[in-house]
């Protein structure tokens, strides 16, 4: 009889043993979402010539050398949120440099961009974009929500 007692005594306790355990095991989490004091404002500028463009018109040329530029423009964008990156190499023969080469790449995404203007000056189209990084948070945090840990309180 004295086993049953204790294998009943046992199982007892571990039930209130851990009954207790769950009750200090809840938590109540408050989260808030932190904005920035200042926003930078970033700008760039892209260049592309109008009579080296494939298409054969002046209308076309002009066309496409507005997209050239755009692009251009959102290239310099990237650079200055992402960095470039650059590689190179060089060969020695004889110890003699045989062939230097420089690689330069930019790789990113750029969201709320804004073109301020878009014009021809003389044999090039020029766009000047603008970057508001209040947009960028404002865009950003309405997909992502990013939140800090304001405050946790034990039960």
């Amino acid at each position: 009889m004295q086993p049953l007692l204790k294998a009943v005594t046992t199982c007892v306790l571990g039930l209130v043993l851990s009954g207790c355990s769950l009750v200090y095991d809840q938590q109540y989490v408050e989260w808030e979402t932190k904005t920035p004091d200042e926003f930078p404002v970033l700008t760039a500028v892209g260049y592309a010539p109008l009579q080296k463009q494939q298409n054969m018109d002046t209308a076309g040329k002009k066309l496409a050398a507005m997209r050239a530029s755009k692009l251009d423009a959102y290239r310099e964008l990237a650079e200055q949120v992402y960095g470039q990156r650059i590689s190179g190499s060089t060969a020695v023969a004889d110890w003699m440099v045989q062939d230097d080469r420089y690689q330069a790449s930019v790789d990113g995404v750029i969201r709320g961009a804004e073109v301020v203007r878009s014009y021809a000056a003389g044999d090039y189209y020029v766009t000047e974009l603008k970057l508001d990084f209040q947009q960028v948070h404002r865009l950003y945090t309405s997909v992502s929500r990013p939140q800090e840990l304001k405050r946790v309180v034990y039960y």
